[in-house]
């Protein structure tokens, strides 16, 4: 199966994406500032605020998958609706998200740098994806990364 978020790599290493995704996210969110936190990239799409509380919820989503993926024989992802979790968003400050974000992220990759060569052709499978491995999962994780940040480079460039 192909992965669609790996398109947005474009040859760049996951590793070294995920490393710097951190530092680019807390970069962007002080370009935008408070007013550009609220904008949106188009009607109906979220605000700036809200795609970086998406980044910090799914990088809890990452961790428990990398760990599951590494504990299991064939792990099953367990996927999430990204929806009904933005459903509190409100209630959330971009130094919240950014903060949760980063923590989590440094955390994933006190583990991900534990990972041998070996166990990145570890299988397991995404119910909605199909078969990946583990180093797919982790292109999945900067290839989400670089696709928001994207989304939140147009949103700065649009002020």
């Amino acid at each position: 199966m192909t992965n669609p978020y790996a398109g947005f790599l474009a040859g760049r290493d996951a590793k070294e994406v995920i490393t710097a995704s951190p530092a680019r996210l807390a970069e962007l969110a002080k370009t935008l500032g408070a007013a550009g936190l609220e904008r949106r990239s188009a009607p109906g799409k979220w605000t700036a605020r809200e795609i970086l509380c998406h980044l910090a919820d799914t990088e809890i989503a990452f961790a428990f998958r990398l760990r599951q993926a590494l504990a299991e024989a064939h792990h099953v992802i367990q996927p999430f609706d990204q929806e009904k979790w933005a459903g509190n968003y409100a209630s959330f400050t971009a130094a919240d998200a950014v903060s949760a974000y980063s923590a989590l992220r440094a955390w994933n990759l006190l583990l991900i740098r534990t990972v041998p060569d070996s166990a990145l052709s570890k299988p397991l499978t995404h119910p909605e994806r199909g078969a990946m491995t583990f180093q797919a999962l982790l292109e999945t994780m900067a290839g989400h990364d670089l696709n928001h940040m994207h989304q939140l480079e147009g949103i700065a460039a649009s002020a």
